[in-house]
């Protein structure tokens, strides 16, 4: 299992998780593989001082690559949507 400080990997900015942010007040985070639900609610309030009141989790897929003769594939990665209490931000997405 991750640390506390490890499971929270970076958060994912795109066009998509701007809509979701704006729309419907959610965060994307790419989190640690074996990270659970709890453990990313716990990590997220504590690095980020806010009331979190839902987590959604997804495992990606990493996609098959071919280059030239060579081929290989992208690492799998886990997602996670987490929904603030009404009125909480995050500074990151803000800028």
């Amino acid at each position: 299992m991750a640390t506390l400080y490890r499971t929270i990997v970076r958060p994912l900015m795109t066009e998509k998780t701007s809509v979701a942010y704006q729309a419907r007040g959610e965060y994307t985070f790419e989190v640690a593989p074996d990270a659970n639900k709890h453990s990313i609610r716990a990590a997220v309030e504590r690095l980020f001082g806010v009331k979190v009141t839902g987590v959604q989790t997804m495992n990606c897929r990493g996609k098959a690559r071919k280059v030239g003769g060579t081929s290989g594939k992208r690492p799998n990665w886990k997602k996670a949507i987490v929904t603030l209490k009404a009125g909480d931000t995050i500074d990151v997405f803000e800028s």
